[in-house]
């Protein structure tokens, strides 16, 4: 089953023009290049598992939006429709959820 990018929508103006402007090792910062708004996002388990998913090609660059499995904390989570991603590290089915929203 073959994923997409991530792609997250500003929860302040609905621009796509997201960046991630930190590293895994510190948070999920993220800015919107319209507003300036900043959020971290995050996810839930859907309770469920995704077999067969496969990164998207070609892989997000650095700055491209990402995010951590709530359930081994990989970054390897990418879209399988506009509600559900997958964890293509162990499978967890996800939704996303944004958090720290500060209006740019």
């Amino acid at each position: 089953m073959q994923t997409r990018k991530l792609t997250i929508a500003c929860p302040q103006c609905g621009s796509l023009d997201i960046s991630y402007s930190c590293s895994p090792s510190c948070c999920f910062n993220h800015v919107c290049g319209e507003c300036f708004t900043t959020f971290e996002p995050a996810t839930e388990a859907l309770g469920k598992t995704v077999s067969g998913a496969m990164p998207p090609q070609p892989l997000p660059e650095a700055a491209d939006p990402t995010v951590a499995c709530v359930k081994c904390d990989s970054t390897k989570v990418y879209m399988l429709t506009d509600d559900e991603l997958a964890c293509t590290a162990c499978g967890a089915a996800l939704r996303l959820v944004l958090n720290e929203i500060v209006p740019g």
